[in-house]
């Protein structure tokens, strides 16, 4: 075989993950990847340091990955933190690729999940280990392949967040949306942001914001903030919080839902409100987009490039401005009604078929590199 010539195509490509569970972006991810890998012509496995709940019979414990060291098997690395299963794919003998969703820096979480800021340090120091064994990387966004890029990875293409067809077209939940619904006929706007419940997520900012709306605009109003925790100490702060500004029962913290809870919560919002200080793409704003909730999200990392010209983006997240800035757009029909359809428009564009191809592509392009 020359230097320039492809290598043989492999009979499977398994992926590699750190952790997976249920109704999470990454794992949710991983899942379809497989579905894609599979109808590629590949046999793939899941493999996972740590299976959470959801996930049983659907894959397999990392120390079962099986060494295949004639070519015949590449590693796919779901990327999103540090640790062990970073070295298990660097010393496996098969082709890799790595699959990149951004690591959250430490300063944003380390204060309240000290563990979360080490892995998070590790995770970015492993990603300049990696570079040169990895052929082709994959990124969420241009700002994830940039940062690709300065860690040394030659080769990168982006690729949406690959989600199922069907999750989005779900129909509600009726006892969720009954529930919702019967809060909504009491008057006042509906908030919604999901997401973890942690620091980087900037819960707290979205709860500052809200305060100041209730206040100032609107007294009924209500905040869904719809996640699982990562850990105990922000989400027992965050609640803190919410009594001491007197808003704690205007306040939902429903932990992770099933799909169609999750569709009852969007149909029943007024507007999405991120005020995230870190995001590698933000599956959830996409999704607001496409069940035609208006979104209102602070301009940090890669948020500005999934929300492009469709949302209302903050230079600034003071609550008062944001407060102000959601008044406007839920007094504004006309307005409301202009980036709901730039939302649809914008959503279809990260639409399951199209982020589908996309990771096909990507995959034929990672098979031709020599």
């Amino acid at each position: 075989m020359t230097g320039n010539t492809p290598c043989a195509r492999p009979a499977r490509i398994d992926q590699v993950i750190p952790s997976i569970i249920e109704h999470d972006a990454v794992s949710n991810h991983t899942f379809v990847a497989q579905r894609l890998l599979r109808g590629l012509g590949f046999a793939s496995e899941i493999y996972a340091a740590i299976i959470g709940p959801g996930c049983a019979g659907r894959v397999h414990p990392l120390n079962e990955l099986p060494t295949h060291a004639d070519g015949s098997q590449w590693i796919l690395y779901q990327c999103s933190i540090g640790g062990a299963t970073a070295d298990v794919v660097a010393r496996h003998p098969g082709r890799k690729i790595l699959d990149y969703h951004n690591i959250t820096p430490a300063a944003l979480v380390e204060r309240w999940l000290p563990p979360l800021g080490e892995e998070s340090r590790l995770g970015r120091r492993q990603l300049q280990m990696l570079a040169p064994l990895v052929s082709y990387a994959i990124a969420r966004s241009e700002y994830n392949a940039a940062e690709l890029t300065a860690n040394g990875f030659a080769r990168t293409a982006v690729v949406p967040v690959l989600v199922e067809g069907g999750n989005l077209e779900q129909s509600p939940d009726p006892v969720w949306r009954e529930r919702l619904g019967r809060a909504r006929s009491r008057g006042g706007a509906d908030w919604l942001f999901v997401g973890q419940i942690a620091p980087h997520k900037a819960q707290h900012d979205v709860v500052k914001a809200f305060t100041c709306y209730r206040r100032v605009y609107d007294a009924s109003a209500r905040l869904h903030l719809v996640g699982r925790e990562m850990g105990s100490t922000y989400i027992d702060a965050l609640r803190r919080f919410a009594v001491a500004l007197g808003v704690e029962d205007a306040i939902s913290l429903p932990g992770s839902v099933s799909v169609d809870a999750l569709v009852a919560h969007y149909e029943t919002a007024d507007v999405f409100v991120c005020l995230s200080d870190h995001e590698g793409f933000c599956a959830p704003i996409i999704e607001a987009m496409s069940r035609g909730v208006p979104v209102v999200a602070y301009a940090a990392a890669a948020v500005p490039e999934t929300v492009g010209d469709a949302g209302a983006l903050l230079p600034d997240k003071s609550p008062a401005f944001v407060a102000s800035v959601v008044r406007e757009l839920l007094a504004d029909t006309s307005a409301r009604a202009s980036l709901v359809a730039a939302g649809r428009r914008r959503a279809a564009r990260y639409a399951p078929a199209v982020a589908s191809a996309a990771f096909c592509r990507a995959i034929e392009s990672a098979l031709a590199v020599p």
